[in-house]
């Protein structure tokens, strides 16, 4: 019977631990490391054995802070900081990560903590750059601000001596109070009315300035036709003055054999055009009076 119990008991106080490939095991009796790695699964004396579990898989911590600008603005920091436990035993001897074995928990509050130290030393490099920005920029700027804020912690040593590495940061939002929102709104509205009425301005310029080029063109236009249309009343004209001369020119010379004959002679040679051109003339009356005064030169 005494031995049964004895065995009970043995049994009660020997017990089995199994952990996930994402956690990270040192068990320890009498102070001493014993066992350690990811994933392992064993029997333990309980009495004389602690076990701390630290987690190796990348965690998701959320902040939310107050900062602020160098001009003096205050600003409101939202985002997430992504890390993980890369050197397990390192952060096993900062903090304390025993566990009770048979429900898990974490007899102390450092794993608790641990996300806030992350965001703390977060805080402190955001404050660090944002001191450098106006409160415009810093607005503008949450992609670059959460860039240099990555590499500062990457190459610090804050969480390098604390065995973690940060994997990435983002910011989901950076504000400022509610009445520097509403001015800021304001001022970017008036910018923004003032860029419209300049695209207004500008483009009536454009259009007068078009239509001055159309009219300059048509005048420029008018004027050319009026200059070739003096052209061409100049040239009817010149025209015109010559076929008058030409004609006058030939007349004399048609008339110069004539401009030595009698005038019985030149009365002769027309009364033979009329015999030879009867046909062409309908009447043709010659008086007594009038072929008296031609005959006599009067």
């Amino acid at each position: 019977m005494l031995a049964r119990m004895e065995r009970e008991i043995s049994m009660a106080l020997f017990s089995y631990f199994k952990s996930e490939p994402t956690e990270y095991i040192l068990a320890y009796v009498n102070g001493h490391v014993v066992r350690r790695g990811a994933g392992l699964s064993f029997w333990y004396w309980a009495p004389h054995t602690s076990i701390s579990l630290v987690p190796i898989s990348t965690v998701d911590a959320p902040f939310i802070f107050n900062e602020t600008t160098n001009n003096f603005q205050a600003v409101t920091v939202q985002g997430q900081v992504t890390f993980r436990i890369v050197a397990p035993e390192t952060m096993a001897q900062l903090l304390n990560f025993t566990v009770q074995p048979r429900t898990r928990r974490y007899q102390s509050e450092d794993p608790v903590k641990l996300q806030q130290r992350i965001v703390n030393i977060v805080q402190m490099h955001t404050r660090n750059q944002l001191q450098q920005l106006s409160l415009e920029d810093a607005l503008r700027s949450s992609e670059s601000l959460a860039r240099n804020v990555l590499t500062r912690l990457r190459e610090g040593n804050e969480l390098a001596a604390l065995g973690i590495e940060c994997m990435s940061l983002f910011y989901t939002a950076l504000k400022a109070t509610p009445e520097m929102t509403k001015a800021l709104e304001a001022e970017q509205r008036e910018a923004l009315q003032r860029r419209a009425d300049q695209a207004i301005y500008s483009r009536r310029a454009e259009a007068v300035e078009q239509e001055r080029k159309i009219k300059q063109n048509e005048l420029a236009t008018s004027v050319v036709l009026e200059e070739r249309r003096k052209e061409l009343v100049n040239l009817q004209g010149e025209n015109t003055r010559q076929e008058a001369e030409y004609e006058a020119m030939a007349m004399r010379i048609r008339l110069a054999p004539y401009s030595e004959l009698e005038v019985k002679q030149l009365l002769a040679l027309s009364f033979h055009d009329f015999a030879d051109n009867a046909h062409k003339i309908g009447n043709l009356t010659i008086t007594s009076e009038i072929l008296e005064q031609l005959l006599h030169g009067q």
